[in-house]
């Protein structure tokens, strides 16, 4: 009998922090995801979490785990495939700790992931843009912040995870004023910002403390926004706005909402899609093309640059009944 729980605790340790040096957040989903499988074992085992052995953990039980986020908790397609990323991930760490196990491991990797559908990203008009923009009220200190978080947001793209991180020292707004952000994998990069998104920033300045560590957004106690307190308020502003922007009710607007709009915006003022991953941060173009396929006045341009082909109505007769024959068959 092998224990998973020195080898649960040594992934954590040993491989995402020493070794692989993840982000909290990349711990926080492998945690909150192996957490949900333990106690799904605990349950149907009728064991102690500490007391898991690796064949309670065989491909059968992580596939019935896989079901019940499904069906009990009514996880989506792509929470489903995130959960099992992580199973994958540690089963691929015990692989090496633990060889006696192979056949076992082997065959919960081999589980596959579930194909789903691919929908258009959401993205916001310059129209629905200025309108949740206004939203916020300005005469209270909250709503100044909120407005300068949503320009912010709206102009450069970010990440709800990397608003949260930002502090007063990333915004540089003296010559070729510019905002530096760290992104996924730790990589850094700078934003330029516009003249009126430098207005709005310099004036919120004025409302934070001057410690360069400062979080750039706090909240009541002083701490960064948490993501999901930006998450709320952006839910908040663009319940308000959608009152005097109704096509704003047809759309469910989150923070990332807005990084598909400066995406979509950037495609339509002639950006190319190179430019536009370095912008967002993005290793690799193919990953922006979805705002190819989003942009419908995109393929309107295309299609009226094409001539429509010369076809005349009617039906297709048969030139002998020998043919005719064939076709009925």
């Amino acid at each position: 009998m092998t224990l998973i729980a020195p080898t649960l605790e040594a992934f954590f340790v040993e491989r995402l922090v020493g070794q692989r040096k993840a982000s909290p957040h990349t711990i926080s989903s492998y945690r909150d995801s192996l957490k949900l499988l333990v106690a799904f074992a605990c349950q149907r085992t009728r064991t102690q979490a500490s007391r898991l052995d690796f064949a309670d953990l065989d491909a059968p039980l992580i596939g019935a785990f896989l079901e019940h986020l499904e069906h009990e908790r009514n996880a989506s397609t792509r929470t489903r495939n995130t959960r099992l990323a992580a199973i994958r991930s540690l089963f691929r760490f015990a692989a090496l700790r633990h060889p006696e196990h192979a056949g076992l491991i082997q065959r919960v990797l081999a589980i596959p992931s579930k194909r789903h559908d691919r929908t258009d990203v959401c993205f916001l008009t310059k129209q629905e843009i200025e309108a949740l923009l206004a939203a916020p009220d300005r005469s209270t200190r909250t709503g100044r912040r909120d407005h300068a978080l949503l320009v912010l947001a709206a102009q450069t793209g970010l990440r709800v995870s990397e608003l949260t991180s930002l502090r007063r020292r990333a915004l540089k707004l003296e010559a070729s004023p510019h905002l530096i952000c760290t992104g996924k994998g730790r990589k850094e990069r700078a934003c330029p910002l516009t003249r009126q998104t430098v207005k709005v920033m310099t004036a919120w300045l004025r409302e934070v403390p001057p410690d360069e560590d400062t979080p750039l957004f706090p909240g009541p106690r002083g701490g960064a926004l948490s993501r999901d307190a930006i998450r709320r308020l952006v839910t908040r502003h663009w319940q308000i706005a959608a009152t005097d922007c109704p096509s704003l009710q047809d759309k469910h607007v989150t923070p990332h909402t807005l990084r598909h709009s400066c995406a979509m915006s950037l495609l339509h003022a002639g950006v190319d899609l190179s430019t536009i991953a370095l912008w967002l941060g993005h290793e690799q173009i193919t990953t922006v093309q979805i705002y190819l396929h989003a942009d419908l006045a995109l393929k309107e341009q295309a299609l009226a640059k094409t001539n429509s082909p010369q076809t005349r109505p009617g039906r297709y007769h048969a030139p002998d009944t020998l043919i005719a024959f064939l076709d009925s068959l």
